[in-house]
């Protein structure tokens, strides 16, 4: 490549923003309303129809989702615990929306049918945001309406009762020597009970040890039982006292045992987003200063080092200066509603047109996308998190422009993810693909937030503003703070900041930010406007060329740009485009002079995984990734051979479910939620004689990303034996197609060259004995000629030769390998 031209596409942001809409009037709220409530009604009446009593929806297949009847899908049905998941996540929705009627035999069913008995290991985040925190709001919604004296005159705090025996289910997790809560916990059983098939983790996530307080606080505070409180705030000290002292941020993972940080990425997305959301609205909701004290402190760091407006990348907690990713996760779109409640509106404003450009792009927010918008995880489950985004800035601002965010939401959910039995997920945002899936969130949050946004405060049936949401956007009064006194024993340092701002202690106040300024959140975003590209007027502009040499020092140019997340086309290729430019974009022509420097490099020996079991044999191999722990295949003559299981959990990351199912043969786990090692020891130890890695990332292929080395988890790995490789998503498809329709597939694991039949001579010799007369002159000693047969690839031809001296007796004779 050296001396190589290529061509570098850059956006340059210019020009006046267009003219935003109007204000909306009140007949037209009232119509996008109308609407919201009516798709509710479709998506609970399609939930109540043909899924409950289960926990939720498949909307394409029309029945419900039972853990144990539906194929496993990891870690995703931790959130499954056969307790109606979806019908308690949804109760204070209704009273929200003004269905009186249908809450109140909503509860009545609760109280009936659900169980919490059950043998099932669950999430305890999931279980506790969703279920505890249903159950609690549901009881305060019961309880509001009762004292209006027109309604629920019967409720007898049975919701509550049900809360409590929750709360004291979920209480075995917290049975650690750090006190940071097991990620899992078995609902009959509890951890570490031999029957309960859970207690063996030794990590979790930030945000599953951090989003404990709101609910436990409230359950302690309303049933007068303050063990909830206690467990749940001891948990936040520890991450409080884990966190990195110079740079005040937090990790990712955490070992729940030492409170060693296991991943040391930290950002305000996946894994960690709602601990910095519950250190807030734990000071609003219970009055404690403390949390507020700790909150303030984070967010600082969050500022100085995660905040890149518009963009939040997630950095290394303890060299906060480098970025360690290139992209972002959907679950960071609730951050600027955070920054509302802190009155930090100007970034909020930001990141929030960068979303919002983003969902323009992809019609919905892809699960993660790169810093350039561009897919990198295409799923969209429907989440709400730039919904409530778009409230709070709304009520924050009073600007009609939320309002025109808010009602593209509704039209796309109506366009692209109603099905007739629910909405669905969308699959993919590039193809609009659906997925049988309808998580419970949709009804907790999506259609809170979508209907206060066109709600004036005279139609709620309560004031919303003496209410704290928790992240399950459950509703939790702030009167818990004085009507209530707070547990004893916080004694936890109190560390105000040298950093403070004028909004540290404060309520946010638009008058103060902007003083006199209605169009103050317009002229933040106009510099955002055009930031994808999409909806800049297109016309022709000629190519400007900029000379610039670029020296390697051993990256091919195009792997070391991409790295910086630099786009490059041969110039070659873009010569004749010129022609349909977009207003400010423009080509830098960059000259690159390249030294490779190949002792330099660190080689990737391909791998292969080749299925040799039948129908197969052979013909299907897979091009894979190695490791750089475990046994090295390239030491081994014959590969290691085996029997494929899937791994339970998918993941990988919990408990193995199923060892007696993967002794002795090569487990199949899901790249994702915790760190390769993790995974490889937890199947080791289950009896996997292998292991096979399947990346996570919809649609990747070994033939559009270059080949990587696994890594361990920073500690030693000498106790890893068994081989990995790591096969990306296309190709992981084929093999679990495989495993889907024969129920044995035996698998050869090893380097690619070595490949099976790879060192099969090109040419089969087959020596044909046409006569007996000729069998006797070759006896007698006189020359006696045969055919051999030679067959070249896609090719046949006889050659007529002499033979060797050697004969067989054979009338014909094959030579193989």
């Amino acid at each position: 490549m050296e001396g190589a031209a290529l061509v570098l596409t850059a956006l340059l942001l210019s020009g006046a923003a267009g003219q935003e809409a109007p204000g909306m009037t009140a007949e037209e709220k009232t119509r996008i309303r109308d609407q919201i409530l009516e798709m509710f009604d479709h998506a609970y009446g399609s939930y109540m129809k043909y899924a409950y009593p289960a926990d939720e929806l498949m909307p394409l297949s029309c029945r419900g989702r039972v853990r144990g009847l539906e194929p496993n899908r990891g870690d995703v049905d931790d959130s499954l615990g056969k307790f109606s998941l979806t019908l308690i996540d949804t109760l204070d929705t209704l009273v929200l929306l003004n269905k009186f009627d249908e809450f109140e035999e909503a509860v009545k069913k609760t109280m009936r049918d659900v169980r919490l008995d059950n043998d099932v290991v669950v999430s305890v985040f999931e279980t506790n945001i969703r279920v505890l925190g249903g159950l609690l709001g549901a009881h305060v919604m019961a309880d509001h309406l009762r004292q209006r004296g027109d309604r629920m005159q019967w409720y007898r705090d049975e919701l509550l009762h049900m809360a409590k025996d929750l709360g004291y289910r979920l209480l075995p997790a917290f049975n650690t020597t750090s006190g940071l809560p097991y990620p899992r916990v078995n609902l009959r059983y509890g951890v570490l009970n031999p029957l309960s098939r859970t207690g063996t983790e030794s990590d979790t996530c930030t945000a599953c040890a951090g989003t404990m307080i709101l609910e436990f606080a409230a359950l302690s505070r309303l049933s007068g039982d303050s063990v909830f409180e206690d467990h749940a705030r001891k948990a936040m000290d520890v991450l409080w006292e884990k966190r990195q002292r110079g740079s005040d941020l937090v990790g990712t993972v955490i070992n729940i045992h030492n409170g060693d940080w296991v991943r040391r990425d930290s950002g305000v997305g996946a894994g960690i987003d709602s601990y910095y959301e519950y250190l807030m609205k734990a000071y609003i909701l219970l009055g404690d200063t403390v949390y507020l004290d700790r909150f303030n402190t984070h967010y600082i760091a969050i500022m100085k080092y995660i905040s890149q407006p518009p963009l939040l990348l997630s950095v290394h907690m303890h060299n906060p200066t480098v970025s360690v990713r290139s992209w972002m996760d959907s679950l960071l779109a609730f951050f600027p509603g955070l920054q509302v409640l802190r009155g930090d509106l100007k970034p909020a404003i930001e990141t929030h047109e960068m979303l919002y450009q983003v969902t323009k792009q992809h019609k919905f927010l892809p699960e993660a996308f790169t810093t350039e918008f561009r897919v990198h995880w295409g799923q969209h489950p429907l989440r709400p998190e730039f919904a409530e985004s778009t409230y709070f800035l709304y009520k924050a601002t009073g600007d009609p422009y939320y309002l025109k965010v808010g009602q593209s939401i509704v039209e796309k959910l109506n366009a692209h993810t109603r099905v007739p039995c629910g909405f669905a997920a969308v699959q993919d945002v590039r193809t609009g693909t659906h997925e049988d899936r309808m998580d419970s969130f949709f009804l907790a949050e999506m259609f809170k937030y979508l209907y206060l946004l066109f709600s004036e405060k005279s139609q709620l049936p309560f004031d919303i503003d003496d209410y704290v949401f928790t992240t399950e956007a459950h509703l939790l009064p702030v009167s818990l703070s004085t009507t209530r006194p707070p547990c004893l024993g916080n004694h936890t340092e109190r560390r105000r900041s040298q950093e403070d701002d004028l909004f540290t202690y404060s309520c946010p106040s638009t008058q103060t930010l902007f003083p006199n300024n209605p169009s103050f959140a317009k002229s933040i975003r106009d510099g955002y406007k055009y930031l994808t590209g999409v909806g800049r007027a297109h016309h022709t502009l000629p190519v400007r060329t900029i000379e610039l040499p670029l020296h390697d020092t051993g990256l091919e140019p195009v792997e070391f740009l991409k790295s910086m997340g630099i786009s490059l086309t041969p110039l070659n290729e873009a010569a004749g485009g010129a022609g349909s430019q977009e207003k400010g974009v423009y080509r830098v022509k960059l000259v690159a002079e390249v030294t490779q420097s190949p002792e330099e490099e660190e080689e990737v020996v391909p791998h292969i995984v080749q299925l040799i079991s039948p129908p197969f044999l052979g013909r299907t191999v897979l091009t894979a990734g190695p490791a750089k722990f475990g046994m090295d295949l390239t030491r081994q003559e014959h590969g290691v051979k085996g029997k494929i299981v899937r791994s339970e959990p998918y993941s990988a990351c919990g408990p193995i479910l199923n060892p007696e199912a993967l002794q002795g043969h090569v487990a199949v786990a899901l790249r994702g939620d915790c760190m390769f090692a993790a995974k490889a020891r937890r199947l080791q130890e289950a009896g996997a004689v292998g292991v096979i890695f399947i990346d996570h990332r919809e649609g990747s292929s070994s033939a559009e990303t270059p080949l990587f080395q696994m890594v361990g988890d920073g500690a030693t790995t000498d106790d890893i034996t068994v081989p990995l490789v790591f096969l990306f998503s296309q190709e992981g498809a084929v093999l679990t197609s495989a495993l889907q329709e024969h129920s044995n597939v035996d698998v050869l694991l090893l380097p690619k060259e070595r490949q099976m039949g790879r060192d099969r001579p090109e040419k089969l010799n087959i020596r044909l004995r046409l006569t007996k007369k000729e069998q006797e002159e070759e006896e007698e000693g006189k020359d006696a000629s045969t055919f051999q047969l030679l067959l070249e690839p896609g090719d046949g031809m006889i050659d007529e030769r002499t033979p060797p001296a050697d004969h067989c007796a054979a009338s014909e004779e094959v030579r193989q390998p």
